[in-house]
């Protein structure tokens, strides 16, 4: 029914539980994260956890803020990129509106708008709230920033807001991104999870209109980026310009292993990004079945409404040669 949530979303990056439940060493190509991460000289200082964290989080907005160029007041922190999408959906829509999210995309804009009490539309125009990944996730297809910002336009003319979700552009092309531009119908995501290769950390941000923001930070709860994601924000932030190395070499790697793929006769669509989406023609649960006998966790699309394909992180050039190995193997 309408009304009804989707239910849990699954995600990718469940290597832990693999690895638990299965007893073997696994590569796991179901996360997308940065395989050429700037490194970082990281020690945690142990006596901040004899303090709670600042809850205004003014020294991390400040770092951010020199960035991108936008004020403290007009930025969000959260516990990962995941608690501000919840965050904001529960600030943004109230029960009855109406949000628009094109399938297939990331499922949590579904989720959080609908535990919200929003319902789906089938026109954008009538929607509330537009959810826009870019580049999106699975199929890695980058928006340029004229088409995106086209779409901020319709949306500011329904008087609605466009939710825009940036966390895989340091990977892509940033010259692409709206995270400078100032506009009250638009609140721009970003993650440091997926360039800085640290999940475990969990560190979002985001860029919004100060009352916006402000109606986030009463929404969220306090302390929720712990001592240590905020001291590696902190150095993250000094090295976001290193990240540009990481995209030369991810794109050296997204060529490599498209042109091996197509090779073995499958069709990865064209991506911007560090990961793939490949049709298969057949349910894509025998061969991820298949390839975790071989070591290999690719995620399997079946929850991003393909069934029929798989995603794959693009990785180092020794992993990606394992994987072709694997699907070699596998698809005889």
């Amino acid at each position: 029914m309408e009304n009804e949530n989707p239910g849990r979303v699954v995600h990718g990056g469940n290597l832990l539980w693999h690895r638990r439940h299965s007893g073997r060493h696994l590569l796991d190509f179901s996360a997308n994260l940065n395989p050429f991460p700037p490194e970082i000289a990281w020690e945690p200082d142990l006596s901040a956890l004899t303090s709670y964290p600042d809850d205004r989080y003014e020294a991390l907005r400040e770092a951010i803020g020199r960035i991108f160029h936008r004020e403290p007041e007009e930025i969000a922190v959260g516990n990962g990129s995941m608690e501000l999408i919840r965050v904001f959906s529960r600030v943004a829509l109230s029960p009855g509106d109406r949000f628009y999210a094109e399938a297939p995309t990331f499922g949590e804009y579904e989720l959080s708008a609908r535990l919200a009490g929003a319902l789906p539309a089938v026109d954008p125009a009538g929607a509330r709230v537009r959810f826009l990944c870019n580049p999106n996730n699975p199929t890695g297809t980058l928006l340029s920033a004229d088409t995106v910002g086209g779409h901020l336009r319709q949306v500011r003319e329904g008087s609605g807001i466009l939710f825009l979700d940036e966390a895989f552009i340091e990977l892509s092309d940033p010259r692409q991104s709206l995270a400078s531009r100032k506009d009250p119908a638009l609140f721009v995501l970003r993650s440091l999870t997926k360039c800085f290769a640290v999940p475990g950390l969990r560190f979002g941000y985001g860029f919004g209109d100060p009352g916006l923001i402000a109606r986030m930070e009463l929404e969220r709860p306090p302390w929720t980026v712990n001592a240590f994601a905020e001291q590696f924000a902190l150095l993250a932030f000094r090295n976001f310009d290193r990240l540009e190395e990481s995209r030369k070499k991810i794109a050296t790697e997204r060529e490599w292993l498209s042109g091996k793929l197509r090779s073995l006769g499958l069709a990865p669509l064209p991506s911007s990004v560090n990961f793939l989406l490949v049709p298969l023609g057949e349910p894509a649960s025998g061969l991820a079945e298949r390839l975790l006998t071989h070591g290999i966790l690719v995620r399997d699309c079946a929850s991003f409404g393909l069934p029929d394909s798989i995603r794959i992180a693009v990785r180092t050039r020794e992993e990606n040669g394992q994987l072709i190995e694997a699907l070699a193997a596998c698809l005889r």
